[in-house]
C-alpha cells in the first residue's frame, strides 16, 4: 500500500511539472482515458473473429488459407499470433491496440506542424479517440504508419529505406492501407522524377543500393498484400472476387460515394434515398476539396498526394465498397497527411503561374481553409467525445455481459448450439471455446463466408437440435444461444427461456438463452 502511495505521489509530482501547453499533456490524458475506455469496451464480432482465426487455425498454412477469406492482409493476424504466445486472452489484443493508437497520437502531437488547439481537437476527435481506439481492428495501423511516414519524411534525402518499410507495413495492414501506401509511393516517385534538385541531393548522400533496396521492399509488400487480399473463388464476402463491382455510371451511387468523403470530414452520411441530401453534401464536399487543392497549390508534391490519395480511395469506394466509418475515415487521414507533408516544402509559384492565379486570392483561400479545417476539427472532436462517452454507458455488444453470465452460472461446459454463427464470435472469444453452429452443421468458432456455410432459419436450427438430442450418448439438454428472439415452436421439444441480454449498440449482437430438451 505504501509502495502504491509513493508511485501516485511521483506521478502527480511529475505531471505537475508539465506545462499546460505541452503536447505531453495531451498524450497523457489521451492514454489515461483510452485505457479506461478500451477496458470498458465490449468487443464485437469484427474484433474477435480475427482473434479466433489465429487461435483455432490448425497450422500456419491453415491460418494463411483462412486469412484469404477475410479481405485483409496478414499484418494484424501475425501480430495477434505473436500476442497470443504472450497471453492467450483477447484482452492483450485490446492493450496492443491501445498502444498503437497512443503511439500514433504521440507522433502527431510531438511532430506534426499543427497548432496546439488543432492537436487537441484532432487527438480527441472521432477517429483517433473512438473508431481507431476502442474498436480493436487493423485500421489503427493506418494512422500509425501514415503519421510515422510523415514524421520521417525528411529522411528521403539520404535514404528511402525507412519510408519503404513503413509503406510496406501500411500496405499489409488493410485494403485501405494498401491504397494510401500506393498513393504515397506514387508521390515519392513523382518527386524523384520531377524534382531534379532533390534527386541530385539524394544521389550525393545515399548508399549505393539504397534505391534498389527500397523499391524491392515496396514491390514485394504490394505483391504480398494483393495476393492475400485476392479472395478464393468460393468466397462470397462482399460479393467475392467476381461480383459486387460497379462498372456502369450510376449518378446516385456516385453521389453516395462522394457522401463518404463528406462523412469522413464531417461525420454525417447523407440519406441515400433523398436526392437533395446527396446533392447538398456533394456541393459542400466539392467546396472543401477545392479549398484544399488551392491551399496546397503552392506545394505541388503534397497537392499531388492529396489528389491521388483522395481519387484512389474514392475510385475504390465507387467501384467496389461504400464502406463504414473505419473504411472511409482514410479520406480524413489523407487530408491530414497532405497538410502535414506541406510543411516540408517551400512555396512554389509554378502552378500559380501556369493557371494564372493571383497570389492575393491564395491568401483569401488560406483564411477560408483555416476556418473550414477548424470546423472539421470541432465536429470531429464533438463526435469523438460523444461516441467515446456512449461506449462507456451503452455496451457496443452484449457479448461480454452474456459471456460473464454463462461463466458465472456454470454453463460454459454445456453443449451449446449458437446461431447466427457470425454474431457468436465474441462469445466464443470471451468463453474460450467452440460452439455447435447450425450454419456449419458442426463445431466452430470463427466464421468464413465461403462454400459450405449456409444461413439457416430458426426451424432448421430446432431440427438440428432435435437430431443432436436423439443422438447423444447420454440424455442431456442443450443450451441454445440466439442473436434474435426465438419465434417458432416444436411439439417434440421442450424450450425454456433462461435470460436475454438486450443492452447493445449493435442491434444484432443481443443474445437470447434457452434450454432445449426432448418433450
Amino acid at each position: 500500500m505504501l509502495h502504491l502511495t509513493m508511485i501516485n505521489k511521483n506521478i502527480i509530482k511529475y505531471t505537475s511539472r508539465i506545462p499546460l501547453h505541452s503536447p505531453w499533456l495531451i498524450i497523457i490524458i489521451f492514454s489515461f482515458l483510452g485505457l479506461i475506455g478500451i477496458l470498458n469496451h465490449s468487443m464485437w464480432r469484427d474484433e474477435l473473429n480475427p482473434w479466433l482465426i489465429v487461435r483455432d487455425s490448425k497450422s500456419f498454412e491453415d491460418l494463411i488459407a483462412n486469412i484469404h477469406y477475410e479481405g485483409h492482409p496478414v499484418l494484424w493476424y501475425f501480430s495477434l499470433a505473436i500476442l497470443r504466445k504472450i497471453l492467450d486472452n483477447p484482452i492483450i489484443m485490446q492493450i496492443f491496440h491501445l498502444a498503437i493508437t497512443v503511439t500514433s497520437v504521440a507522433v502527431f502531437c510531438l511532430h506534426s506542424p499543427f497548432n496546439y488547439k488543432q492537436k487537441i481537437l484532432f487527438s480527441f476527435g472521432f477517429f483517433p479517440f473512438y473508431e481507431y481506439l476502442l474498436i480493436s481492428r487493423n485500421y489503427a495501423f493506418s494512422m500509425l504508419f501514415v503519421f510515422t511516414f510523415c514524421k520521417v519524411f525528411s529522411s528521403r534525402t539520404k535514404t528511402y529505406a525507412y519510408l519503404a518499410i513503413l509503406l510496406g507495413l501500411l500496405a499489409n495492414s488493410s485494403a485501405y492501407g494498401l491504397l494510401v501506401s500506393f498513393s504515397l509511393s506514387l508521390t515519392l516517385l513523382a518527386e524523384f522524377c520531377f524534382d531534379s534538385e532533390h534527386r541530385q541531393q539524394y544521389f550525393s548522400q545515399s548508399q549505393k543500393y539504397d534505391l534498389f533496396f527500397s523499391i524491392a521492399i515496396i514491390i514485394f509488400s504490394f505483391i504480398l498484400s494483393v495476393y492475400i487480399l485476392t479472395p478464393p473463388i468460393d468466397s462470397y464476402l462482399h460479393g467475392g472476387l467476381n461480383n459486387g463491382w460497379i462498372v456502369q455510371l450510376d449518378i446516385r451511387h456516385f453521389l453516395r460515394s462522394v457522401g463518404r468523403i463528406f462523412g469522413s470530414y464531417l461525420l454525417i452520411i447523407p440519406a441515400h434515398k433523398k436526392w437533395i441530401d446527396l446533392i447538398v453534401c456533394a456541393v459542400i464536399t466539392l467546396f472543401i476539396v477545392v479549398l484544399t487543392l488551392l491551399k496546397l497549390s503552392k506545394k505541388p508534391i503534397p497537392l499531388f498526394f492529396y489528389i491521388v490519395g483522395t481519387f484512389v480511395i474514392f475510385a475504390f469506394t465507387y467501384l467496389r465498397f461504400l464502406g463504414m466509418p473505419r473504411h472511409f475515415g482514410h479520406f480524413y487521414l489523407v487530408l491530414i497527411a497532405a497538410l502535414w507533408l506541406g510543411s516540408y516544402y517551400q512555396d512554389s509559384p509554378v502552378l500559380l503561374n501556369k493557371f494564372s492565379i493571383r497570389p492575393n486570392s491564395i491568401i483569401f483561400v488560406h483564411q477560408w481553409h483555416h476556418v473550414v479545417l477548424m470546423l472539421i476539427l470541432y465536429i470531429q472532436f464533438a463526435g469523438g467525445i460523444y461516441s467515446f462517452s456512449r461506449d462507456l454507458i451503452v455496451p457496443f455488444s452484449a457479448s461480454r455481459e452474456t459471456a460473464q453470465y454463462i461463466h458465472k452460472s456454470g454453463l460454459n461446459n454445456e453443449l451449446i448450439v449458437a446461431s447466427r454463427d457470425a454474431n457468436m464470435a465474441p462469445l466464443s472469444g470471451y468463453l474460450h471455446r467452440k460452439f455447435y453452429y447450425p450454419q456449419l452443421k458442426g463445431m466452430g468458432s470463427f466464421t468464413l463466408f465461403k462454400k459450405g456455410r449456409k444461413d439457416v432459419e430458426q426451424d432448421e436450427i430446432l431440427s438440428q437440435i432435435n437430431y443432436l438430442l436423439k443422438n447423444q450418448d447420454e440424455q442431456k439438454k442443450i443450451l441454445l444461444i440466439l442473436n434474435k428472439k426465438l419465434n417458432v415452436k416444436r411439439n417434440d421439444l421442450k424450450i425454456v427461456q433462461i435470460k436475454d441480454f438486450k443492452r447493445s449498440w449493435v442491434d444484432d449482437e443481443r443474445y437470447y438463452l434457452y434450454w432445449v430438451d426432448e418433450a
